[in-house]
């Protein structure tokens, strides 16, 4: 065949044309407006409010005259000597009633995790029940619960806990409330469901065949709750603990309700200075104050805890 009898040759195909760059662009910036309703709930509710109260903590005046912002830093060091009591009650006592959270929340969510089969749920009901009702009455109950000459103070009399609690300084003789006692009773009773929760969560997605691979290895159950099972639970742990001690520390309505003038705590001090004596500065540096270390023991606790892992 002569070239010139050859067929002509099929012409290239022609290229396509690139997509569109603005639709890929959309496309990126799509999870940024996803985001921009929680950003801007976070920067009006939480940003506006912190900067405001961080340039009321630096102000000179009163009520009357009126405040202004003076860079008055000597009130956040005035703030601190003054109530110094007062934050080291706080911290005890938050850490005291996540402490008793945790000794009464673990084997509550372990049996809800391992044991409750078919009552895992009506149990979970149980648990969150007292959040149906409001956190006064839920405070104001435990009058009654610890009232002198109750049932509960009797008992705790018979088997002389009230002798241990008073030479500890707990508690007055055989009287609870208006006590460190009662004020640790209360923050114990309105956290434990949070630390219940998140230990369940924990707990629950531990997968039971670990369990029998430690028992074919010969492993006790105490050595597979140490080896195993406390190991794997550590975030819920973590998590627990921290959505107890925090809210704890800064909590004022069980030191009013329960205690006494002499255990008040940093946040009945900050609701006092914001609502009675209106010395806004003064509150303002209270509060910066408690969450400067507050956060403080939060990062040194998750840096020593192990985990980055929370529930």
């Amino acid at each position: 065949m002569s070239v010139t009898d050859a067929p002509p040759l099929a012409p290239a195909p022609a290229e396509e044309p690139p997509a569109p760059r603005k639709a890929s662009a959309r496309k990126r910036l799509v999870p940024y407006w996803l985001l921009l309703p929680g950003i801007l709930w976070l920067v009006v509710f939480f940003a506006l409010p912190m900067v405001y109260q961080a340039s009321t903590s630096v102000q000179t005046g009163s009520l009357e005259k009126g405040f202004e912002v003076t860079w008055h830093f000597r009130t956040y060091w005035d703030a601190l000597t003054e109530y110094s009591p007062q934050f080291v009650r706080s911290l005890l006592y938050a850490g005291t009633a996540t402490l008793l959270c945790l000794l009464l929340g673990y084997p509550l969510a372990y049996l809800i995790a391992f044991k409750a089969g078919r009552w895992r749920g009506l149990v979970l009901v149980l648990v969150i029940a007292p959040f149906f009702t409001s956190f006064l009455i839920r405070t104001l109950a435990w009058k009654t619960i610890l009232a002198d000459g109750g049932p509960v103070v009797d008992v705790l009399n018979t088997l002389h806990v009230l002798d241990v609690t008073s030479l500890l300084g707990w508690t007055e003789g055989d009287r609870v409330l208006a006590t460190p006692m009662a004020v640790v009773c209360g923050l114990t009773y309105n956290f434990l469901p949070f630390m219940i929760l998140p230990l369940y969560t924990s707990l629950e997605r531990i997968d039971g065949r670990l369990h029998e691979a430690a028992g074919d290895l010969y492993a006790t159950p105490a050595t597979t709750f140490r080896k195993v099972t406390f190991p794997l639970s550590m975030p819920g742990v973590v998590s627990g603990t921290l959505l107890t001690f925090i809210p704890a520390s800064g909590d004022y309505v069980n030191a009013e309700l329960l205690g006494s003038t002499d255990t008040k705590m940093v946040g009945s001090v900050i609701q006092s200075q914001f609502l009675r004596v209106l010395d806004y500065p003064t509150a303002a540096a209270l509060s910066f104050i408690l969450m400067a270390i507050v956060l403080a023991m939060v990062t040194v606790y998750i840096r020593k805890s192990g985990t980055e892992d929370l529930v």
